[in-house]
């Protein structure tokens, strides 16, 4: 494990994923991340590349040859490099080799560096394209926090409050993981979630090009809360495994594939191009109170 570390927070990650597990407030010495019990799911915020989501049939061509990728891709179970460290950051690398090449016929170089500044951890996502063709990616967060934060409080006493009014119209997902082709309508437009542990019975909330790309994770009961920084992201997710004391909130450049989708990775919903040489950078934070 990597530890980094300022006078207000202590991070610990992974390099298995290059994957936050810890995130301490040391005033009050709460970690607000999920601590990753197996029981119901035991990551703690693994990262999305080179997809976003499920494929379709697992499978997606390119130049009319089939590949198999699982959900969410490669990188959370790859071992990443610690590339440089100081005090309070840290940056990892994971490049494409004969290995990944087997599923994705790309190179590429890609980066997860941790910041912590003041009382915020920032998390960059930094993606090269170290080959001579188009670099065809998704990549996005699925952060687990606890909930609730502090003891003596319930799961139901938290909501997620939007910086902006939202329709929140959700994007269903079907059995296998895929987005249906219509949104469901919600009645009420407002900035907010109220956290029950019903709401995720029908798998994840998926919003497209929400309004706002701040969310805060907070209880009128409790002293302390979150704030998550989004800025950029067109797709967003909120999940929590059933019965499981978190949510995650997920910042998404990339979705799962719809259910009508004719599996070409370059006619993908939300897939990015890169050309040669070219860098893309994507950025969360989070901020305790």
């Amino acid at each position: 494990m990597i530890t980094i570390q300022n006078q207000y927070l202590k991070a610990t990650i992974n390099p298995k994923g290059a994957e936050l597990v810890s995130l301490v407030q040391l005033s009050s010495h709460i970690d607000f991340m999920w601590e990753g019990d197996a029981a119901y799911w035991g990551k703690h915020s693994p990262v999305l590349f080179p997809i976003v989501g499920s494929l379709k049939d697992n499978t997606y061509f390119y130049e009319e040859k089939a590949y198999q990728l699982g959900r969410h891709g490669f990188a959370r179970d790859g071992i990443f490099e610690i590339e440089t460290q100081t005090e309070d950051t840290v940056t990892f690398l994971l490049a494409s080799d004969e290995n990944t090449k087997t599923v994705y016929p790309f190179d590429f170089e890609f980066r997860l560096k941790y910041t912590l500044q003041e009382n915020q951890l920032e998390l960059q996502y930094i993606v090269d394209n170290s080959g001579d063709k188009l670099l065809w990616f998704s990549v996005g967060g699925h952060p687990a926090f606890k909930v609730p934060i502090e003891e003596g409080l319930a799961y139901e006493d938290y909501r997620l409050v939007f910086n902006k009014t939202e329709d929140f119209a959700r994007w269903p997902l079907s059995p296998e993981g895929l987005i249906m082709d219509t949104p469901e309508s919600t009645v009420v437009t407002s900035h907010e979630i109220p956290l029950t542990k019903e709401l995720f019975q029908q798998d994840a909330l998926v919003y497209k090009n929400l309004q706002s790309d701040c969310i805060t994770l907070k209880s009128n009961s409790g002293q302390h809360q979150l704030e998550f920084g989004f800025k950029g992201y067109p797709f967003l997710g909120i999940w929590a495994a059933k019965n499981a004391n978190f949510v995650c909130i997920e910042p998404w450049c990339g979705i799962a594939d719809h259910v009508s989708h004719n599996q070409d990775i370059t006619q993908k919903e939300g897939i990015i191009a890169l050309n040669p040489s070219e860098t893309f950078t994507r950025s969360w934070s989070v901020k305790l109170i």
